[in-house]
């Protein structure tokens, strides 16, 4: 007589413990966000740039990674290309004229030769910067001095301009070893690398070579197309341009078991729409600005106190740069 009354109780009760697809699908908290999200400094600190923020400093350029890591970010994102002695070497643009005082491309010069270059931005920023390029080894050398290792994200500037018709990619093979052994050599943790492309060939390479690397490719333009293929090629990550990104767009790839990287943003504006994306990651110009908008702290005197330690492990840091540019020359 009284089987009835619980069997409707008990289903009542198993109803109200399902999940509503609300609760199921619900976007993530601003402080679970804050603690979870990676921010990268794109490019170290940025490109050079008057206002919002101002930055002195070359992008890719030693100073401008130590800067964005003693700001409080989770790692960096360089850019990588391969000299005609065959060694990695940070810098962003396809010719050495747009940013140094030197000519041609990365292939056509030394390691040694490239890291004698001088950076130019021209006025204000040369009165502020005194900044040469790097060779990978060097950055790799001075992150292995630090505390804890941050997050390092490598982006391959394949494409050779100077390159004869045809033949724009013929060294990404070389590239691609030169960076395997590199990492091999320092040891660098391979749970805080990513390796990003706009190319699918040279992700195939680095899968065979060093098969436990996570692989990204990266999108800028057309999403719709490079999402199948990355998931096709069971990659770890999407990269994409923040003019790219939507709330749904960073969905589908996370459904589909990707990370989400987002480059760029500078904009207060900007940088509230990429974290309304919620992806795993931002590579940002405006390191300070997001950090703030995630209540993060943007200093290291407000993360550590201050310690004679502290001092020893600068003074290292600048004798292994030194090292390891005297390897180069």
């Amino acid at each position: 007589m009284h089987l009835l009354p619980t069997l409707l109780v008990a289903g009542l009760l198993c109803v109200a413990a399902v999940p509503t697809i609300h609760q199921v699908f619900r976007p993530p908290s601003a402080a679970s966000q804050a603690r979870r999200l990676l921010v990268l400094g794109h490019a170290g600190s940025g490109f050079f740039t008057p206002i919002n923020p101002f930055n002195a400093l070359p992008p890719s350029s030693l100073g401008g990674i130590q800067r964005a890591l003693a700001r409080g970010a989770d790692g960096v994102e360089v850019d990588i290309q391969l000299s005609q002695d065959s060694i990695p070497v940070l810098y962003h643009d396809q010719t050495l004229a747009s940013m140094t005082d030197g000519t041609g491309c990365v292939s056509q010069q030394s390691a040694a030769a490239l890291t004698r270059l001088h950076y130019r931005g021209g006025w204000p920023y040369d009165w502020l910067q005194h900044e040469q390029p790097i060779a990978l080894e060097t950055l790799l050398a001075t992150l292995a001095k630090r505390r804890s290792y941050p997050h390092l994200h490598l982006d391959l500037h394949e494409l050779d301009e100077c390159a004869p018709d045809g033949a724009g990619y013929a060294r990404s093979p070389a590239l691609v070893r030169a960076l395997v052994r590199a990492l091999q050599q320092y040891n660098v943790p391979r749970e805080k690398v990513l390796i990003l492309t706009n190319r699918v060939e040279t992700l195939r390479l680095f899968r065979a070579q060093l098969p436990a690397a996570a692989l990204a490719l990266e999108i800028t333009e057309d999403f719709d197309q490079g999402l199948p293929v990355a998931v096709a090629e069971h990659l770890q990550g999407v990269v994409i341009r923040k003019d790219v990104a939507t709330p749904e767009r960073v969905t589908k790839a996370q459904q589909a078991g990707l990370q989400v990287v987002i480059f760029g943003g500078r904009s207060g504006k900007t940088l509230d729409r990429l974290l309304a994306c919620h992806p795993d990651a931002i590579e940002v110009d405006n390191l300070e600005g997001l950090l703030t908008k995630l209540g993060r702290p943007t200093s290291e005197e407000e993360r550590l106190p201050a310690t004679a330690d502290a001092d020893a492990d600068d003074e290292s840091e600048a004798e292994v740069e030194a090292e390891a540019k005297q390897q180069i020359d």
